[in-house]
This record gives structure tokens, C-alpha cells and sequence, in this order.
């Protein structure tokens, strides 16, 4: 899905390189989860079910 892929990469460029290797984890997991699963966490349908992956999902979301 083209706009979670921007989201992601927005992500990736501005605040992946200085997160801590747990951010950089969960967001990895992220990667490997499936576009659905994925939309339904940022719209908010869902949450995620650690708190990091959740902290990563919250990012993404106030991603400009």
C-alpha cells in the first residue's frame, strides 16, 4: 500500500537512524507484518500488542 510505504519510509529517513535498538526493533517487526495488519494499527482499528511496537505505531501516526 503506497501510503503506508511513505509513512514508513518517512519514518525510516527522519527518526530510525537516532532511535534506541528497541524502537529499531519493533520497527523492523513492523516491516514484516502485512499491509492490513499494518493499516489497521495506524488508523487506530487496532493496537499493536507491546508497548514498543505501540510507541512506533504512535510515531507514525504524527508523522507529518
Amino acid at each position: 500500500m503506497k501510503e503506508l510505504d511513505l509513512l514508513l519510509e518517512r519514518y525510516l529517513a527522519e527518526r530510525y537512524p537516532n532511535a534506541e535498538a528497541a524502537e529499531q526493533g519493533a520497527f523492523r517487526e513492523l516491516l514484516d507484518m502485512q499491509d492490513p495488519e499494518l493499516f489497521a494499527f495506524v488508523t487506530g482499528r487496532e493496537r499493536p500488542a507491546t508497548e514498543e511496537l505501540c510507541r512506533v505505531v504512535d510515531t507514525l501516526r504524527r508523522t507529518p
